[in-house]
């Protein structure tokens, strides 16, 4: 199967849901209400995701010839809130 630019802008999607779910849902839950096992479940799912985004984006970095520059802000954009939509509507 190829890989594709819809391929990873389909993992990009899930990557950053799975972050805010993580950030916005889960965590809250754990600290606030004492309530871990989503974190457990989201955490794992996200972290799958995470290391898809990164073999992905070091994939299309030769594939659409990025520059190092590129590769290294999309890859530090899998750690920032919202940021693989932005490497979705900049870069692919």
């Amino acid at each position: 199967m190829e890989f594709s630019v819809k391929t990873f802008r389909i993992i990009s999607t899930l990557e950053a849901i799975s972050f805010l779910v993580l950030l916005g849902i889960a965590m809250p839950l754990k600290y606030i209400w004492h309530m871990p096992q989503m974190v457990q479940i989201v955490g794992m799912a996200h972290g799958v995701l995470f290391v898809l985004y990164v073999m992905g984006a070091l994939y299309m970095y030769r594939k659409m010839q990025w520059s190092i520059t590129d590769l290294f802000v999309i890859i530090m954009c899998s750690i920032i809130p919202f940021g693989p939509f932005y490497v979705e509507r900049k870069y692919l």
